[in-house]
C-alpha cells in the first residue's frame, strides 16, 4: 500500500491553522485593549479610504484607513502600541480626521495591502467624496420624486465602477426616502438577491431588487456609518448616524436583527418635516380641537394619547408642545429616545442600561420645578403612579398608552395599579387615534356608491342623529372618491396622511362608573351624552367628504 504525501496540501492546512490562530489571539487582544475586532476579508474596503494613507506608511505603522465618511475615518491596527502607529495616527489627527480603531490581524493587514495595486487604476477624487455627500443627496433628491425615478437611479448606481457604486447607490437610496417622505427604508436579504422597500404613509412599497453581493456591502457600510459591530451578526443591534440636507440634521436610526440569508435592515428616517403639522392640521373634528386647546391651557391634569406604533402620537404630542410653548412655562420632557429636538425644552432620554427609566426620569423632572411635562410612554405602574401624582400636584402632563379605543385608557390605567378614586380626577381627557391615507387628488375619481358604502354611511348617520356639529351630513352621497393610482402617489392613488380621532372627558358620569368596575362598552355608554365621534365615525365623515375611502379606512380599523 502506498501512502502518498501532499506536501502543498499540507502547508495549506498549516497556514490555515496560523491564520486562525491568529486571528484568536487578535480577538483576546482587542478585548484586552477595549479596540473592537474586524476581519477585513468580511467587508468592502473603501479604495478613497486606502488612499489616505501612503502604502509604505501604511506598513510601516501595520495599520490600513478601510473606510471614511466626511472626516471620520475607521482605520484598522495590527498593535496598538506601535510607536510608528503612533506617529501616523498623529499626523491623521493634525488632518482633522476623526479616527475609530479596529484591532485586526496581520493577515488581514496584507490583504488590504494587496488592493493599493489597484489604486493607480481608479479615477482621483477628493478623500471622501464617494461616501454619502450632502450636496449629492440634495440633488438627488430634487431628481428622485417617486418609486419608479429611485429604481431608475440605483440601477444606474449599480453600473458604476466598483470603487464608485457603493457610495452612489447608498447616496439614492437615502435621497428616495428623504423624497418620497418615507418613514422607514427596509433592505432585506432573500436566498439568491436582496429588496429595497420604502415605508411611506405607513405602507411598504417595494422599490427595487439587487445581488446578494451588493446587499453585503451595504451592510457593512450602514454598520460603519451607524456605529454597528462588523462582526456581529447573530445578535440584533441599534445605532445611528445624521444627514445634513438643506441646513437641517435629519437623524437616520439604523437597526439590525439576523434572518435567515442574512441580516435586516431598517433605517428610521427622523425628519423634523413629519412634526412640521400645527395641532389644527391633525383632522380632529371642531368639537374635540376646542376641548384639546382648553384641556392642553389647563395649569394641571394628565390627557393621554392611545394607539399602535406608527398612529402619529409622537407628533400630536409635540403638537401639544409647540401650543403651550411660552417663557412662562418650564417644559421637560422624557422620551424613549429623544426622536424630533424642540428649541426651548428640555428633552431628555431613557436609558434603561444605566438603569433610567420613565419612571426615574419622571421622579427627578419633578425636582427641576416643571410647569409641564411630557412622558413618551407610560409602561408600567411605577411611571402611571407617578403621573398620576404629577397631575394631581400642580402639573400639566402628556403621555401616551397602549391601548385600542380611548374607554380603554381607563381600565389599563387600572390595570396597572392607578386608583379608580384618583383617577378622574388627574385623568382629564383620553384621546384614541389612528393615521389613514388621503386620497391623492390628482388622480381620485368619483365613482358610483356601492350597496356596501351606501349601508355602512346610513348607520353612521343614524348614529350622528343630535349631534349639533354633523347636522348638515343627511343624505347618502351618490358618488364617492375612489383610489386610482399616478406618478404623484407612486401608483397608489394615496398621498399623505391625516388622523381619525375619538375621546373622552372625565365627567361626573364618567367617575361614577369607574367606581364600578366597568367594561369598555359601558364607559362608552356612559361617555355618549359627550357627543364625541368615535374613530369610525370620524373616517366616515372623511369618506363622505372627499378625503379618503373606505377600503382604506377598512385598512385601519374596524368599520363593520
Amino acid at each position: 500500500m502506498t501512502i502518498i504525501f501532499d506536501e502543498d496540501k499540507k502547508n495549506q492546512q498549516l497556514k490555515q491553522m496560523r491564520q486562525e490562530e491568529d486571528e484568536r489571539l487578535v480577538k483576546m487582544l482587542s478585548d484586552k485593549y477595549s479596540i473592537p475586532y474586524i476581519n477585513l476579508s468580511t467587508v468592502s474596503i473603501n479604495t478613497d479610504a486606502l488612499r489616505l494613507l501612503d502604502q509604505n506608511e501604511a506598513k510601516k505603522s501595520e495599520c490600513v484607513v478601510f473606510d471614511i465618511i466626511g472626516k471620520k475615518m475607521h482605520l484598522a491596527i495590527y498593535n496598538p502600541q506601535s510607536q510608528n502607529l503612533e506617529e501616523t495616527v498623529g499626523d491623521l489627527k493634525r488632518k482633522g480626521y476623526e479616527i475609530t480603531f479596529h484591532m485586526t490581524s496581520m493577515y488581514s493587514i496584507e490583504k488590504a495591502f494587496a488592493l493599493y495595486k489597484d489604486l493607480s487604476f481608479a479615477v482621483e477624487t477628493e478623500a471622501g467624496s464617494l461616501d454619502i455627500s450632502d450636496n449629492e443627496i440634495e440633488e438627488l433628491v430634487k431628481k428622485t420624486q417617486s418609486i419608479t425615478d429611485i429604481k431608475v437611479f440605483i440601477e444606474d448606481a449599480l453600473k458604476e465602477k466598483k470603487s464608485h457604486r457603493l457610495s452612489k447607490l447608498l447616496a439614492v437610496i437615502m435621497a428616495g426616502g428623504l423624497s418620497t417622505l418615507a418613514s422607514d427604508i427596509h433592505i432585506e436579504a432573500e436566498e439568491t438577491y436582496s429588496k429595497l422597500r420604502y415605508r411611506i404613509d405607513g405602507v411598504l412599497i417595494e422599490a427595487t431588487k439587487f445581488d446578494i453581493e451588493t446587499y453585503h456591502s451595504l451592510l457593512s457600510r450602514l454598520k460603519l456609518l451607524s456605529g454597528l459591530k462588523l462582526n456581529l451578526k447573530e445578535n440584533a443591534q441599534d445605532g445611528r448616524f445624521t444627514i445634513k440636507i438643506y441646513t437641517t440634521d435629519i437623524e437616520i436610526r439604523v437597526s439590525t436583527i439576523p434572518g435567515a440569508y442574512g441580516e435586516s435592515i431598517v433605517m428610521r428616517i427622523l425628519n423634523p418635516k413629519s412634526i412640521s403639522s400645527g395641532l389644527e392640521d391633525l383632522g380632529m373634528t371642531k368639537k374635540l380641537y376646542d376641548i384639546v386647546m382648553k384641556e392642553i391651557s389647563r395649569p394641571n391634569g394628565l390627557i393621554l394619547l392611545t394607539g399602535p406604533t406608527g398612529s402619529g402620537k409622537t407628533t400630536t404630542l409635540y403638537a401639544f408642545l409647540k401650543k403651550t410653548m411660552s417663557p412662562e412655562y418650564k417644559i421637560i420632557t422624557i422620551e424613549d429616545p429623544v426622536e424630533y429636538h424642540l428649541p426651548g425644552i428640555v428633552q431628555t432620554q431613557v436609558d434603561e442600561h444605566k438603569g433610567y427609566t420613565f419612571a426615574d426620569g419622571l421622579r427627578s423632572i419633578l425636582r427641576q420645578d416643571p410647569d409641564i411635562i411630557l412622558v413618551g410612554e407610560i409602561r408600567d405602574g411605577e411611571t402611571a403612579s407617578t403621573a398620576i401624582q404629577a397631575s394631581l400636584t400642580g402639573h400639566l402632563v402628556f403621555s401616551t398608552l397602549h391601548t385600542n379605543n380611548a374607554a380603554a385608557t381607563y381600565i389599563r390605567l387600572i390595570d396597572l395599579g392607578a386608583d379608580p378614586k384618583t383617577l378622574t380626577s388627574s385623568l382629564h381627557l383620553a384621546i384614541a387615534q389612528r393615521l389613514i391615507r388621503t386620497l391623492c387628488l390628482s388622480c381620485r375619481k368619483l365613482t358610483d356608491t356601492s350597496e356596501k358604502e351606501t349601508k355602512i354611511i346610513q348607520e353612521t348617520i343614524d348614529s350622528l342623529v343630535g349631534y349639533e356639529e354633523f347636522d348638515e351630513i343627511k343624505e347618502i352621497p351618490k358618488q364617492l372618491y375612489e383610489a386610482v393610482g399616478c406618478a404623484e402617489c407612486n401608483n397608489t392613488g394615496y398621498k399623505g396622511r391625516i388622523g381619525i380621532h375619538e375621546g373622552i372627558l372625565s365627567t361626573e358620569k364618567i367617575e361614577n362608573i369607574i367606581a364600578t368596575g366597568p367594561s369598555e362598552r359601558e364607559i362608552r355608554e356612559a361617555a355618549t351624552d359627550q357627543k364625541l365621534i368615535n374613530m369610525k365615525q370620524d373616517g366616515i365623515l372623511k369618506v363622505v367628504k372627499g378625503i379618503t375611502t373606505i377600503d382604506e379606512l377598512e385598512r385601519v380599523v374596524d368599520i363593520y
